[in-house]
């Protein structure tokens, strides 16, 4: 399974095989490489700390979920992001829930590596404040695998 690598940017990330994120620096080996071309012995490089496969899949979704949509536009991608912005200074109820399912199910199916019609959204009622709202989205990878989770609070 190969779902990407990137930069780990969201501190704390829990999701199904994930664990605590951080930009520490992180040594690794690398070869060293003469102007001439050549291919010198291993030497330590430094480098900031990545996401792989479920973990960086996970970050994704919480990124493009966190991100307004349009927000990306001067760079090229207009319909990255979510609407869910749109629900802040909106009270709780039913009517807001079902828009909260609507804008992460809309942002979820622009994500390449997912399966739109294996995705789960299930409200965490009892997790909610007077002003927000949280949830559990569950995902299938295109590629297969088990199911990819990460749950959002989303303050109105």
């Amino acid at each position: 399974m190969n779902l990407g690598t990137d930069l780990k940017v969201l501190p704390w990330l829990a999701a199904h095989d994930a664990a605590e994120t951080d930009l520490s620096p992180r040594p690794r080996a690398a070869h060293v490489v003469a102007p001439d071309g050549t291919v010198g012995p291993v030497d330590e490089v430094t480098d900031v700390a990545t996401w792989s496969d479920r973990e960086n899949l996970a970050q994704a979704l919480v990124l493009r979920l966190l991100t307004p949509v349009g927000t990306l536009a001067p760079l090229g991608h207009a319909a990255y992001g979510s609407r869910l912005h749109e629900l802040i200074g909106q009270p709780r109820d039913s009517a807001r829930r079902n828009l909260c399912r609507a804008f992460v199910l809309e942002a979820v199916a622009q994500e390449p590596r997912v399966d739109p019609a294996a995705v789960a959204l299930d409200f965490d009622v009892a997790a909610e404040s007077v002003d927000s709202f949280v949830f559990v989205l569950q995902v299938r990878p295109l590629d297969g695998g088990d199911p990819v989770a990460v749950s959002l609070e989303v303050g109105l």
